[in-house]
């Protein structure tokens, strides 16, 4: 399988780079800008010349959730137009794109776990350019796999686990906002999904109903509270001080964009498909940690 992988930066591309050699007959390739600007046509059409990959996976995106408040121009750039480009090129291939999507498409207030057929409110310029990168790749390319997941953290990179673990460590409590709910979703353990994913989609007779959209997280939810105890518990037990965490609400702590209470999301149809269920969140954040402190 030789597979182009979208960016290079991200917390799930580093973490694909890093398991694809791991997995037999996958020939991974990485390009981001310059080699690969998905808001550069030409540069595109060169990779998929240079490369000829059988599958695409994106995980090139406008991360910044409240920086896109005040750039929507950039987030729309990459997030829908370069993700139509990509899935567009590919399509004239007849070649696959599992591209990367997020939770930020729905609002927060349903008080289940979102399924994919609830309807799409996102509340930030980010969520509406990844909705609008999620139409533009489905209509540029019938054969696509769209995945949600949320809440990503990583050995790798600033995400939630290291800033936590940059904060603790003093006497200081940490006050960490309570009533937000999601899925911890560990890099390693997303990335290992989504190459078996590819994996079928290109050794098995594509069925036309394997199309669409899934999500894939972490198993389990928890706050951002809980998130932050599990990582300086893991933290305290590899010898660092213990540290208090106390609990906050939203308004205690404001922020540009706002964000969903509710991030929680079902997994179910992803796991009936490929018969694939990502570890509990808190055996990533144990791993993290504990790559992350290794003398």
């Amino acid at each position: 399988m030789r597979l182009l992988i979208a960016g290079w930066h991200g917390q799930v591309a580093r973490a694909l780079i890093e398991a694809a050699p791991a997995s037999p007959h996958v020939k991974a390739l990485a390009a981001g800008r310059p080699a690969l600007d998905l808001r550069d046509p030409k540069s595109v059409e060169r990779a998929f010349g240079d490369i000829e990959p059988g599958i695409v996976i994106n995980t090139a995106a406008y991360t910044g959730v409240d920086q896109a408040e005040t750039e929507p121009d950039a987030a729309f750039a990459l997030n829908q137009e370069g993700a139509r480009v990509l899935a567009r090129a590919a399509a004239r291939r007849n070649v696959p794109v599992i591209h990367l999507s997020t939770h930020y498409v729905f609002d927060g207030g349903k008080p289940e776990p979102y399924v994919e057929s609830d309807e799409p409110h996102p509340l930030t310029i980010y969520g509406r350019s990844k909705l609008e990168g999620e139409r533009a790749v489905a209509e540029a390319n019938p054969h696509h796999v769209i995945i949600r997941t949320g809440w990503v953290f990583g050995a790798v990179g600033r995400n939630f686990v290291t800033k936590i673990l940059g904060l603790a460590t003093g006497e200081d409590p940490l006050r960490i906002v309570a009533d937000q709910h999601g899925n911890p979703t560990y890099a390693p353990h997303l990335a290992l999904a989504i190459l078996e994913v590819a994996r079928q989609l290109t050794q098995h007779e594509r069925d036309a109903s394997i199309w669409g959209t899934y999500h894939a997280a972490g198993t389990g939810a928890t706050s951002w509270h809980g998130f932050a105890s599990e990582v300086v518990g893991c933290a305290t037990r590899l010898g660092r001080p213990e540290v208090p965490v106390e609990p906050i609400v939203s308004l205690d702590y404001p922020t540009k964009a706002p964000r969903p209470f509710n991030s929680e999301l079902d997994c179910t149809k992803f796991e009936r498909a490929f018969g694939l269920r990502l570890p509990s969140w808190q055996d990533g954040v144990a791993d993290c940690v504990g790559r992350l402190l290794q003398p």
